[in-house]
């Protein structure tokens, strides 16, 4: 009974490590979110061995299953019974998601 995508495509994940920034385990004012090196003579910028990888086009995953769900399914946020309505014609392919800031009368509605 439950609803089964189009097409089934396996999701690979890729494993890689984390990128970090450069010396944020040295200096707490440095965060951990990756931000890319400009220092004029700093090692990671230049790729130098023992530094940690830049994050790169390459690391990405596939084109097709990016974004997807496990199910197999897209996701597809809406408002309104409106939006919803858009996901008649593509129901085998995208999975309706009612946003967060929707109220609950609303959402009863659209249910």
């Amino acid at each position: 009974a439950n609803p089964t995508p189009l097409v089934k495509r396996t999701i690979v994940k890729k494993k890689r490590t984390k990128f970090k920034r450069w010396q944020s385990d040295r200096f707490m004012r440095v965060s951990e979110s990756w931000r890319h090196p400009r220092g004029i003579d700093g090692r990671q910028r230049r790729r130098f061995k023992g530094t940690p990888v830049h994050a790169k086009i390459g690391y990405g995953s596939n084109k097709k299953t990016r974004h997807m769900l496990p199910s197999g399914f897209y996701k597809f946020r809406g408002c309104n019974e409106a939006d919803l309505e858009l996901l008649l014609m593509h129901n085998r392919s995208y999975a309706a998601e009612v946003a967060a800031n929707v109220s609950s009368s609303t959402r009863k509605k659209i249910v």
